[in-house]
């Protein structure tokens, strides 16, 4: 029987965004609509050929990014990863895998946070150290195209079945893009169509796992 899943078409071009060092959602987030991933979304997951972007775990807002001068060879330039941001992380790989979700390329933000949470969710895969994730909240318009581009293709390249392929990076670069803030944590699903076009599918947040597992 075939799965009907509601969909929202990826815009054209970026959206334009004000965000800071600490993580926090701009006003500008309100207004995009959330779609809440069912048990068929899981189900389709299964099969691959999707491309999924997750935000990494719950971050220290007390001790933000030191812009201009964040390093990325010293994580105590950067927004650090709390306790509870480390068991979120484990918790989404244990939920993803207990899914049964394929995941396949894993690529990821340079950032301490983000190679954090990629350890703890998924420590026995191989990721891709990837630049051009780099979080875009403190950079000018010309720095972030780069990365806006970047995302883009990798969320619209088609992906073979069998296999997802997995971004983990940052809520404003996807702000940036489609006009979404996902919260931290929240594992969101994309259909490639190619040629730079993507839909959006939907969205599992760290609590929605367990009644999707029922």
């Amino acid at each position: 029987m075939a799965i009907i899943l509601f969909v929202a078409t990826a815009v054209l071009g970026p959206v334009r965004v004000h965000a800071d060092a600490t993580g926090a959602a701009p006003a500008e987030a309100a207004k995009f609509k959330e779609i809440t991933a069912t048990k068929e979304t899981l189900e389709q997951l299964r099969r691959g050929g999707w491309a999924l972007y997750m935000r990494h775990g719950r971050t220290d807002n007390t001790k933000p990014d030191r812009y201009p001068s964040v390093d990325l060879n010293d994580c105590s330039t950067q927004r650090p990863l709390t306790e509870d941001g480390l068991k979120m992380a484990t918790q989404v790989g244990e939920e993803v895998r207990k899914a049964r979700i394929p995941i396949g390329e894993i690529r990821i933000s340079p950032l301490c946070r983000v190679k954090d949470t990629v350890a703890a969710a998924f420590p026995n895969q191989a990721f891709t150290l990837d630049n051009e994730l780099l979080y875009t909240a403190n950079l000018t318009d010309a720095e972030k195209q780069p990365i806006i581009a970047n995302t883009r293709r990798l969320l619209s390249a088609p992906v073979a079945n069998g296999v997802n392929r997995l971004l983990i990076a940052h809520a404003p670069n996807l702000m940036d893009l489609i006009g979404y803030f996902p919260k931290e944590g929240t594992l969101v699903v994309f259909r490639p169509k190619g040629n730079g076009e993507f839909d959006y599918i939907g969205s599992i947040p760290p609590s929605l796992w367990p009644n999707l597992q029922q």
